[in-house]
């Protein structure tokens, strides 16, 4: 046992006396040791790779400058949209809407499974379907709106894979996707804001994590200088926003189980005791769920998007294609669910 004490006190010194030369080297050449991506150090008793923790290779960068550019751009030029009129609600209510899971760059062929999808049928179908939304619930007096964005709104993260690295069928390339999302978010949130201030949150997602945050930045940046409309976009997985006696959570339902969200959100949000009516909506299994745990109403909403190959091997199919929407009074909670189906 000694001897093997020994030993490894003996490499130890080996390594650091390594790590010096390598230093003294890195000197030597005139590069800035704090500019070494990664290296390998090796001996007849050990082999130890190094990786500079500070290190950002050029493409993260280039990647980097370019969304602080585009953030500055859109902030520079955002329009500046006059804060509207309106009529004092008597009896007012929330319309939340949620266009869950629309994977614009999605690919599906009806000569496989049966349903066809693409960009233009993406776009399509959110507009469709906010249109009808919109006009169910005229009939309400809408005093404000939560619009909840994100929840796998791009397909991919990468031009052909998910964050996590799986492989996609496309359509599109992967800029005009994220453009054609962002115009989408910019045609939305200028029709709701027509019926009453928007309070926009944003769910990050597993096809789309990067991605969708910078677009999220993007239409946040676009209305900077609009007073009707109000975001929260930062990275945090779950978000909360409260109105009156209600609480609203928003998450994609990839991290998280859902048992545990009552609780987190009981933690997490300084609103939970002051709210009577508590709700939490998710996207991500493309069906409806809704199921009260505890004093926590958990709401799953349906997807726009149609069946992919994948989705078409595994059977996972023929659930109603939506864009749902959900009314809220001050003080009694949710009074209507409202579905515009494909």
């Amino acid at each position: 046992m000694a001897n093997k004490r020994l030993r490894l006190k003996d490499d130890e010194l080996e390594i650091i006396q390594e790590f010096r030369r390598i230093k003294d080297e890195s000197i030597k050449q005139g590069i800035p040791i704090e500019d070494v991506k990664h290296g390998w150090i090796k001996s007849d008793r050990s082999s130890l790779f190094f990786k500079n923790p500070k290190f950002k290779d050029q493409t993260t960068q280039q990647f980097e400058k370019l969304k602080e550019s585009l953030i500055s751009q859109f902030k520079d030029y955002a329009p500046n949209y006059p804060t509207q009129k309106r009529t004092k609600s008597k009896d007012g209510h929330l319309l939340v809407i949620s266009p869950t899971d629309i994977h614009i760059g999605k690919l599906c062929s009806s000569f496989e499974t049966g349903e066809d999808y693409n960009q233009q049928i993406a776009v399509k179908r959110v507009k469709d379907g906010v249109n009808g939304i919109l006009q169910e619930s005229s009939g309400w007096d809408i005093e404000k709106i939560l619009l909840i964005i994100g929840n796998d709104i791009l397909h991919t993260d990468t031009p052909s894979k998910t964050t996590k690295g799986t492989l996609q069928e496309t359509d599109g390339n992967w800029y005009d996707n994220f453009l054609t999302g962002v115009r989408l978010y910019v045609d939305l949130v200028n029709q709701l804001k027509a019926v009453a201030p928007v309070h926009v949150m944003h769910a990050p997602s597993n096809h789309d994590y990067q991605s969708s945050f910078y677009l999220a930045q993007l239409i946040e940046a676009h209305f900077n200088q609009c007073k009707d409309v109000t975001f929260d976009c930062s990275i945090a997985h779950r978000k909360y926003f409260s109105w009156y006696e209600n609480l609203f959570g928003a998450t994609h339902g990839d991290g998280a189980k859902t048992a545990d969200l009552p609780m987190l959100m009981a933690h997490e949000s300084k609103d939970w005791t002051k709210c009577k009516h508590r709700y939490i909506f998710t996207g991500h299994l493309h069906h409806r769920i809704q199921r009260d745990h505890f004093s926590v109403c958990i709401i799953t909403t349906r997807s726009p998007s149609s069946t992919d190959s994948w989705h078409h091997i595994k059977g996972y199919q023929h659930a109603p294609k939506a864009i749902e929407a959900f009314i809220f009074h001050k003080k009694q909670g949710q009074k209507a669910s409202l579905v515009h189906l494909f």
